[in-house]
Formats: C-alpha cells, structure tokens, sequence
C-alpha cells in the first residue's frame, strides 16, 4: 500500500503531534524489533488522536477489536477515568502476551481487560448494558461490516465507532485484493447506516468515525 503523505510531511505531522509517555514509545521500537508485523501497529498520530477522542468524549467504556501489541488500547486508557474500563479482543496469544507485559508496566494498565477469542463471539457474548462510549475497529479487514454491526447496539446513543485503514493505501478506489473490496463495502455501508454520522478522515492510511444518532 503506498503512503498517503510523503515522507516530509508525514514527518512535519508526527512532530506537531503530542508526544506519547516513554512506555508507549518502548512499546512500539519492541514491536518493530520483533514482529515482522510492525506496520500494523497504530503510529504516534492516530494514537494520540485515539486518546484524544476518548478524552474528549469523557468515554468510561471502550471496546477495541484488535489488540496486536497493545499501543492502541494503551494509549485510549490513558484517558479513561481510575474507573474506567477498556475491553480489547484478539486472538492471537503471542501479540497479547507482549501486550500484557505492557500493561503490567503502566499505572493504566489495569484499566484493561483482553478478550482473547474469536472477537465477533466475544462481542456477541457482551451484555448489551453498559453501553460503551466508543469502539475501535482494527481487526480482520474482511469482517469489519460484520463487527460494525455487532457492535453498534452496544455504543451509547452520542457514542462513537471509530474505524483504521478505511483508505487501505488508496486501494479502496479500484479495489482488487479481498480486503481492499471488504473495505470498500465497509465504507459504503457506513455511509448509507441513517443510525450513524459520519466523517473519514486522512489520517495514516483513513481513520473513519461514526457517532451513533
């Protein structure tokens, strides 16, 4: 997937960003030392941009589909209350060992709770009470449509669903591979949903948020 920005601008943009705590910056120099994976992994804008939104929000419940490192979902419980509570889902038991480690370290660690599982029965098996504020999509690109829509009756009215790689490197505009089609489908039901509004943004490679009407 090619890069939405170039170099030199991606660059300007990381450096007028909020700077993450060292832990998150640890976190993330790990992940590419020992996970040819790397690139999945949230960078330092759309993390900062996800810690923003909860705060903003003043969200207590937030649910995460894809864990992978942690990075993501530490940065979100950054800003819940000591209260708060975030729910991250993955199957993976390596990716969510590493992330654990993490968690351990950081006093917002216990905010966290990891699903480990098959996310869409994790999120069926979810009381639909309480409501969650916000949920983060960031899983299997080929089953967003069907995560988008297990997990809208479970935000809040006003609660936001917030979507990555909703340009998939551009793809999106001739898709050709099975996820760049299931992106594209994602995309066009979230723009038809009349429960939700909606804004994509060009963030790292599309950012895509949802409030619940």
């Amino acid at each position: 997937m090619a890069p939405l920005l170039d170099r030199d601008l991606e660059r300007y943009v990381h450096d007028h960003t909020e700077p993450p705590p060292a832990l998150l910056d640890e976190l993330r120099e790990h992940t590419f030392a020992s996970d040819p994976r790397a690139g999945m992994q949230v960078g330092r804008v759309e993390g900062a941009l996800l810690k923003l939104l909860v705060s903003l929000m003043q969200a207590r419940r937030v649910l995460e589909i894809g864990t992978f490192t942690g990075y993501s979902a530490l940065s979100m419980a950054e800003a819940l209350p000591p209260d708060g509570e975030l729910i991250t889902c993955d199957r993976d038991p390596d990716v969510t060992r590493v992330a654990r480690s993490f968690f351990d370290r950081s006093e917002h660690g216990k905010k966290i709770r990891i699903a480990l599982g098959d996310a869409l029965e994790t999120i069926r098996a979810l009381p639909a009470s309480p409501a969650f504020d916000l949920v983060f999509i960031d899983a299997d690109k080929e089953r967003y449509s069907a995560y988008f829509e297990e997990a809208l009756p479970r935000v809040r009215r006003g609660g936001l669903l917030v979507a990555d790689n909703t340009l998939w490197g551009g793809e999106v505009l001739a898709p050709e591979s099975a996820d760049g089609r299931a992106i594209a489908a994602f995309n066009d039901l979230v723009a038809r949903d009349p429960r939700v509004e909606q804004v994509m943004l060009s963030v790292r490679d599309g950012v895509t948020l949802a409030r619940k009407r």
